[in-house]
């Protein structure tokens, strides 16, 4: 499977029983680097309510969030939420995550991509950030990747699924980089 071989949804698109799925089925994959997304959607009650403040969160500007599916199963394999949004300093946040049987296949690259344009051309914000755990060296790539420059280490900045403070690398982005590579 390839990038091509999946869709990006938004939110209005998603039940929570798939969110549940995905959420359960990569509990051991995500527990420490999503550790609030997971304790927030360990039931499908929980997921439910999650999506249901998501939804909300969308409606009022204070965060957007894309999913990838499967085009062939249409199950849903990946998460990514913009987030930390500062519309004052016009600037927010990425956090992102792809089911640990799809990942190396571009699938996140897709996601980050459609968010980055959706945050820069649709949002006109100035500078879009991804705080990584010291640890994820995978996210660290995506960032690279897409041109994310890495701006610091923040210490003691995360706490992860195992409540153990971690320090994240953090990287940036400006709209007036992201202009020059995507084109």
């Amino acid at each position: 499977m390839s990038f091509t071989d999946c869709k990006i949804d938004r939110i209005n698109h998603v039940l929570a029983e798939d969110f549940y799925k995905l959420i359960d089925k990569n509990k051991n994959h995500i527990g420490k680097t999503f550790p609030v997304t997971l304790a927030n959607s360990d039931s499908l009650k929980k997921a439910e309510d999650f999506l249901a403040v998501s939804r909300t969160k969308e409606k009022n500007g204070e965060g957007f969030y894309f999913y990838a599916r499967d085009i062939k199963t249409n199950d849903l394999i990946g998460y990514l939420c913009v987030k930390t949004i500062d519309y004052r300093i016009s600037k927010c946040e990425l956090g992102y995550f792809v089911d640990e049987d799809y990942q190396g296949k571009g699938i996140t690259s897709k996601m980050v991509s459609d968010a980055l344009a959706f945050c820069f051309n649709e949002l006109n914000l100035n500078k879009v950030f991804i705080c990584t755990s010291e640890i994820n060296l995978a996210s660290q790539r995506i960032a690279l990747k897409h041109n994310f420059k890495q701006e610091g280490i923040l210490r003691d900045e995360f706490r992860n699924g195992d409540g153990k403070l971690q320090n994240s690398v953090y990287f940036g982005l400006l709209k007036s980089e992201y202009n020059t590579h995507e084109r």
